[in-house]
Formats: C-alpha cells, sequence, structure tokens
C-alpha cells in the first residue's frame, strides 16, 4: 500500500528538482543544488562545533546533561508524533496547541519545516527506491540517503506533495526556521561554554544523525531486490532515537497508514505511547489503528 493513497490520488511522476541534474547523487559532495548554501553551511557548522565541544567539554556535568536529552527527547518526539504520524501520513489529529509545540521542539531540534519535511516523506513513500525517492541508498549510496540529498536532491514541489498543508499556520513556521535554529543553537551560551557546545550544536547534530539512519541503514535491507522496497526493522537504532518507535521501519513501509509503529510488546514504541495518553486527555483524535 502506497503512503500517498491515504494523501489523494497520484499525478504525473515528479523528478527531483536538482539544479545538479537528474542525478545528483553522482556530483561531489561539495556540490550544492539550487543555491541551498544556507543547509550547507548549517552542516559544517553544526559538526565543527560539535566536534569542538566533544573535545573540550566530554563531561559538561548532569545538569547539562540531563537538559540535552530532555529537549532532544520532546524534538525527536515532535518529529515521530507530529511530522510523521499526524501530518505526513494523518494517522492521528492532534489538538492545536499540541500540533504546534511539537512542531516548535521538531523545528528547535533542527528538522526543518513542517510542509517541506511532509513532501519530502510522501515523495519517499511513493516513489520508494527509484530515481525519484529523494533518500533512497539503493540510488545513491548510504553518504547520499543519510546526508548529501539534504543539500544535493533540490526542492520537492510543496504543491504537490502538501497541498493540505498550504495554509498560513504552517507557512509561519516555514518563515520561523531560521530565527528558531538561530535560537537553538545559540541561546545557551549565557550559561558557559560547556552548555552551549552540549545543547546547541551536539544536540542538534545527535538529533540529525538519529532520524537521518532512518532514511540510509533503515533502507538497506541486504536481501532485498533491485527496485524494491528495502526498508528494515532495526533493533538497536531505537536507542539512538529514545526508542520513540521509528527504528521499526519495515513495519511502517508495510502499514504507512498507522499510528503505531512498533506491533507488539517487545518493539517499544514511545510515540505510540504518547498518542494513546494524548488521545485518553481529549488532545488527539482521529487515531488509525491498522493491525
Amino acid at each position: 500500500m502506497s503512503a500517498i493513497a491515504e494523501n489523494g490520488p497520484l499525478v504525473a511522476d515528479t523528478t527531483i528538482a536538482s539544479s545538479l541534474g537528474p542525478e545528483p547523487w553522482n556530483a561531489p559532495w561539495w556540490k550544492v543544488a539550487n543555491g541551498d548554501y544556507p543547509t550547507f553551511f548549517y552542516m559544517i557548522l553544526i559538526h565543527a562545533l560539535a566536534l569542538a565541544g566533544l573535545i573540550f567539554f566530554p563531561m559538561p556535568g548532569w545538569k547539562v546533561v540531563l537538559a540535552t536529552f530532555a529537549i532532544a527527547w520532546v524534538g525527536g518526539l515532535g518529529v515521530t508524533v507530529c511530522y510523521h504520524r499526524a501530518l505526513a501520513h494523518r494517522a492521528v489529529q492532534l489538538n492545536p496547541v499540541v500540533r504546534h509545540f511539537l512542531i516548535f521542539f521538531a523545528q528547535f531540534c533542527g528538522s526543518g519545516s513542517p510542509d517541506s519535511w511532509t513532501a519530502n516523506h510522501r515523495q519517499h513513500h511513493a516513489k520508494v527506491e527509484t530515481p525519484e525517492d529523494i533518500s533512497s541508498p539503493a540510488i545513491g549510496g548510504f553518504w547520499w540517503s543519510h546526508l548529501r540529498w539534504l543539500w544535493q536532491a533540490g526542492n520537492v514541489p510543496l504543491s504537490r506533495w502538501c497541498p493540505d498543508l498550504d495554509r498560513p499556520q504552517y507557512r509561519f513556521w516555514n518563515r520561523m526556521q531560521i530565527p528558531v535554529l538561530a535560537i537553538s543553537l545559540f541561546v545557551w551560551i549565557p550559561f558557559g561554554w560547556a552548555a552551549f557546545f552540549w545543547l546547541g550544536p551536539m544536540r542538534l547534530v545527535a538529533s540529525l544523525h538519529a532520524q537521518c539512519f532512518v532514511n540510509s541503514i533503515a533502507h538497506m535491507r541486504p536481501d532485498a531486490k533491485p527496485g524494491e522496497d528495502s526498508s528494515q526493522n532495526i533493533w538497536w537504532l531505537g536507542f539512538l532515537q529514545f526508542l520513540q518507535g521509528e527504528n521499526w521501519h519495515a513495519n511502517h513501509h508495510a502499514r504507512p497508514a498507522s499510528a503505531r509503529l512498533g506491533w507488539t510488546f517487545w518493539q517499544v514504541d514511545f510515540g505510540w505511547y504518547a498518542i494513546v495518553v494524548l488521545e485518553k486527555l481529549g488532545l488527539a483524535s482521529k487515531v488509525r489503528r491498522i493491525s
């Protein structure tokens, strides 16, 4: 079942609109598509700062570590519950206050605007493991699917893949992306350099890679045939994602309309548990339980 089935009928194929040509994964990694230098330099900046923080402040104190994990945890919920399950697949409808709270923290942890995230993800599902899949390792290799597509794939047309998010409330977050990221990176400076590095670039890099592993290794099933959906469940990846459920990726691709990603009691899925709690509190509705 295509993930786009619940989002409207498919129309004519839409190729990746990259200025690097029809096969941008063959370009050198430092080439930037469509003038997207802000993304490229942001990636270099946070990685360089994170490395410096790891070298000079490897032990920042338990308060800083706890705050870092707490913010990253809420940001992860913003991605898996709001961006992924609620917006991209409409598997749950969130109360507007909860929805925008989670959007803020998803953006605060570097996951971009909700409309572009949704468009990219819907195209990925509809065109999985083809040249039109924006982040397929089967087409571009590990580093393409893990990071390079972010500044080399070009723009997925929002009007094609997420016309339902063409609303002021989501366009607002599109405009807020750079200010929120700037605050997320630099607001910690008054609390000391250890707090700056851990709560800023180190948190952003960790959140980035935890999410990108779903695009890369979670789509590198060894026995997958050419052109076949290569999604796989990876139990240990859950520990890098706070056990929030995104590591059960084969489950998700098998039933993308389901709000539940972990199907058994041992497939821990805190994103699903959060949705159940929100539903009981009257803050989530129309929960799709496809088993």
